[in-house]
């Protein structure tokens, strides 16, 4: 038994991608035994194990989803554990674990340092602890700081509980888990407080742009020119995909009374604004998603299927993604040999990563939406925008989530899973091409179109 123990150690080691789904997965286990127990409840109850697991899974990867409402579920033990799962789960397995290390004055080792590399989507090998520390530091102020402000809403509110809702919705929307401890309506009911709205929306928004744009940002401050190709690209789509979402939003929704239509201009704005950022990847809402109307509904679904931006809390294809994917498209058009952008030339092996992972992610998505058509009795549209949410991170539902059949829930725990690790990480976690071919056979054209 300790060889074989021995024996996948050492194969584990080697692999760090299956590191990090080892990791993620040990975790989303320990989490949902300790909700399971019953000190984590409010009636000193055991909760019932497939809930804690979902909820786990939704947790530590960042999602939002839950079959149960967790205001009333568990007490401020259970909450707590929670709020640690979610930042577990937006730093990653290796931040905490090198941290625990550096707290422990333990050495980092190489292995660990290749993990870490793996798990941020950095290129070079070198400054791993240096930007895991950085990573550690940012989160804890950025965290800090947006609790600060948030309590000026929550404590006049809710007395001394709203340094605890402070604490936890500040961590939830960094971490873009959209978990929320308010009850039934999320954050509906600060929809007409468009103070609330946009620290929501700024820790959303930071916390779904990546921390290598961090580093360009306070090294180079506003010197664009300075700023790598990832982070131009990240902030390029960021706030193009934040206007074009805001924009369709408030057009589609303007005169929508079940939604914004008795907003006055201000907070139908702040409104249109939140749903955008919400759907990239943090999952609450201040107007309820079954109120939306189709056409808003699709376009949310786009908006949650792109995602945030590598090396982020964020889920989704990412932002990078879609953008190679626009460029090689425009390239194609233009009868382009290379593919250019910001005067620099883009790799074929990024653009077949990126296409990789599109059509990975879309037979993902529409797998399971047939299989769950097959199971459940819901609307097509509904039970497509749910698996999205799950398979992007995101957490927003329209309503479905807690009258879901318990292997609709299995499957959707698999697909948070996937969704937070990354369908290429746990591929590649069983599958490592090491040896490269040696012979290349003669090209060949195909008719396409």
């Amino acid at each position: 038994m300790k060889n074989h123990f021995h024996i996948f150690r050492e194969r584990l080691s080697d692999n760090p991608p299956a590191v990090l789904t080892f990791g993620f997965l040990f975790m989303i286990l320990v989490g949902s035994f300790l909700l399971f127990l019953p000190f984590s409840s409010k009636n000193l109850n055991f909760t019932n194990y497939l809930d804690c697991l979902f909820i786990a899974t939704s947790s530590v990867c960042v999602t939002g989803l839950s079959t149960i409402n967790i205001a009333y579920e568990f007490n401020y033990f259970g909450k707590t554990i929670i709020m640690i799962l979610i930042q577990v789960g937006g730093l990653g397995f290796m931040t905490m674990a090198t941290m625990v290390a550096l707290i422990l004055r333990e050495k980092i080792t190489l292995k660990d340092r290749l993990v870490i590399k793996e798990q941020m989507g950095v290129s070079r090998l070198s400054g791993m602890v240096k930007l895991i520390k950085y990573v550690i530091y940012s989160t804890l102020l950025i965290e800090f700081i947006g609790s600060i402000f948030l309590s000026f809403v929550f404590i006049p509110k809710y007395g001394l509980k709203g340094i605890f809702y402070s604490i936890f919705h500040s961590i939830s929307a960094f971490c873009n888990a959209g978990f929320d401890v308010l009850g039934d309506s999320s954050l509906k009911i600060f929809s007409n407080n468009p103070y609330f709205l946009s620290i929501v929306s700024l820790l959303i928004i930071i916390g779904g742009i990546g921390f290598n744009v961090y580093i360009d940002i306070i090294k180079f401050k506003f010197n664009l020119k300075k700023y790598s190709i990832h982070s131009k690209i990240v902030l390029v789509m960021t706030f193009s995909l934040l206007f074009i979402g805001t924009f369709l939003f408030f057009i589609l929704e303007h005169n929508n009374e079940s939604t914004i239509g008795n907003y006055n201009f201000i907070d139908k704005i702040f409104n249109s604004l939140f749903q955008s950022v919400t759907t990239r990847t943090a999952g609450f809402y201040s107007i309820d998603q079954t109120n939306f109307t189709e056409s808003s509904s699709v376009i949310s679904m786009f908006l949650m299927f792109i995602g945030g931006s590598p090396s982020s809390c964020a889920g989704g294809i990412k932002t990078t993604t879609i953008f190679l994917l626009l460029i090689t498209t425009i390239s194609f058009i233009k009868n382009s040999d290379d593919i250019e952008v910001f005067k620099r030339r883009i790799s074929f092996s990024s653009v077949n990563k990126a296409i990789g992972l599109l059509v990975i992610s879309l037979s993902l998505v529409f797998v399971v939406t047939f299989i769950l058509s097959l199971i459940e009795n819901f609307r097509y549209l509904d039970l497509l925008f749910e698996v999205i949410s799950a398979f992007a991170t995101v957490g927003l539902s329209r309503n479905l989530t807690p009258y879901l059949k318990d292997i609709s829930k299995i499957i959707l725990i698999l697909l948070m899973f996937i969704g937070r690790v990354g369908p290429l990480t746990i591929i590649f976690s069983f599958y490592k091409n090491v040896n490269k071919k040696k012979i290349r056979y003669a090209k060949e054209n195909i008719i396409v179109g």
